[in-house]
């Protein structure tokens, strides 16, 4: 086979295995940058990116390989567009906040503000970004530990630990003084 029918041949495949994922992938893109515009962009760099690197796909599920890309791409396209620091964001050492907290609240509570999307939704961008991408990956996309830990590129004791923090804060975001 030539080279243009080998490009052919990778083009038809990413098309059958990656493509399906872009809601998934634009979803990610949104939660991290905040901004469906901006979301859009870092989608685009973020295929564009995948389809070079195709060819040395081997796995059977494109979905965490893609998002762990759209992740990459839109750390770099934070830190080129807002001086985003993500070894700071993402740093899961000296985490001083109060979720200690979430063990005491009423689960009835919890569950009717969850029962507003636009309030989940500000609880949600409230969730500092280390458990909000782990929260979306699990709850939204409804991607497995382990496919979290590939995306994420950690451990899946993190992504528990992750996942744990960042149900508690969202309890603690939904619990609170209605706005």
């Amino acid at each position: 086979m030539d080279g243009e029918g080998t490009r052919t041949g990778d083009r038809a495949r990413f098309e059958a295995l990656v493509l399906p994922h872009l809601p998934a992938a634009y979803n990610l893109a949104r939660w991290l940058t905040r901004n469906d515009h901006d979301a859009r962009d870092v989608v685009q760099e973020a295929f564009l990116r995948a389809f070079r690197a195709f060819h040395g796909f081997r796995g059977i599920e494109a979905r965490p390989w893609l998002l762990a890309i759209v992740r990459n791409s839109g750390y770099t396209w934070l830190r080129a567009r807002r001086g985003f620091n993500a070894a700071a964001a993402l740093q899961d050492d000296d985490l001083s906040d109060d979720t200690g907290r979430a063990d005491l609240l009423d689960p009835a509570e919890v569950l009717s503000r969850a029962q507003d999307p636009a309030r989940v939704h500000r609880a949600l961008e409230a969730v500092p970004l280390r458990f909000r991408e782990a929260l979306v990956l699990r709850e939204l996309e409804e991607l497995s530990y382990r496919e979290i830990a590939t995306v994420l590129a950690v451990p899946i004791g993190t992504v528990m630990s992750r996942l744990a923090r960042g149900r508690a804060l969202l309890a603690l975001e939904l619990t609170g003084p209605n706005p």
